[in-house]
């Protein structure tokens, strides 16, 4: 008589909700992304209008602008993500053994920023352009790299913390510092005038899908 594995429960339920969720964010992201290269004029114009309104704020507010420019360049910047997931993956190996799920974080990163440029040189949307502007940025405009990249690690490491157990204080806290970061450096983007909004948002979805991905991946062939 077959008894089905221990294992087989939980993973079910969960691979079906994860490649839910990766369903509609890959319709969105792919949606987003037709719109975005084909210059939709609806979403170009809610673009320019946003733009130019959070670009006059930060010639306006100096102090904030400079406090965006250290966020963005130092405390949520892509390298300072990937930093972060090697340390946690140098982690799993050390305390855990884990070289598996360490690999895991370390393949999901470098899937981001290939991703990432490829769509970059791609789509090649040209930056914002200011006559005035606050801060530069290099490469094209869609997807945001620091958005997508912030949404990886961040979204990686929450779901580790959820599946290791930590104590409610502790989720909340880390909880509340992901919310912060995804959220902060794409509004920090924007405000700086070094992208769209549809860029960020862009980063944002293509980042979830890929955590999703990366999910589905881990419950269903983690050894």
């Amino acid at each position: 008589m077959h008894h089905p594995s221990v294992d087989s429960p939980p993973r079910l339920p969960a691979l079906r909700g994860t490649l839910r969720t990766a369903l509609v964010l890959g319709l969105c992201s792919a949606l987003l992304l037709v719109l975005v290269a084909a210059d939709w004029q609806p979403l170009i114009s809610v673009d320019g209008d946003v733009s130019r309104t959070t670009h006059r704020w930060a010639v306006a507010d100096p102090g904030v602008t400079q406090v965006c420019r250290i966020l963005t360049d130092w405390v949520w910047d892509p390298l300072t993500m990937r930093l972060l997931g090697a340390a946690v993956a140098v982690w799993l190996v050390w305390r855990h053994a884990d070289w598996w799920t360490a690999g895991w974080l370390v393949v999901t990163a470098a899937v981001g920023t290939l991703i990432q440029q490829s769509l970059k040189a791609g789509v090649g949307r040209e930056r914002p352009v200011w006559p005035d502007p606050v801060d530069s940025a290099h490469y094209a405009a869609y997807p945001s790299g620091h958005a997508l990249t912030a949404t990886v690690v961040c979204g990686l490491l929450l779901w580790l913390l959820h599946r290791h157990g930590v104590t409610p204080a502790v989720w909340r806290t880390a909880l509340a510092v992901a919310v912060v970061s995804v959220a902060g450096v794409g509004l920090t983007r924007i405000w700086l005038g070094v992208h769209w909004p549809s860029d960020v948002l862009g980063g944002w979805l293509l980042g979830a899908l890929l955590v999703t991905l990366a999910i589905t991946a881990h419950i269903r062939w983690r050894p």
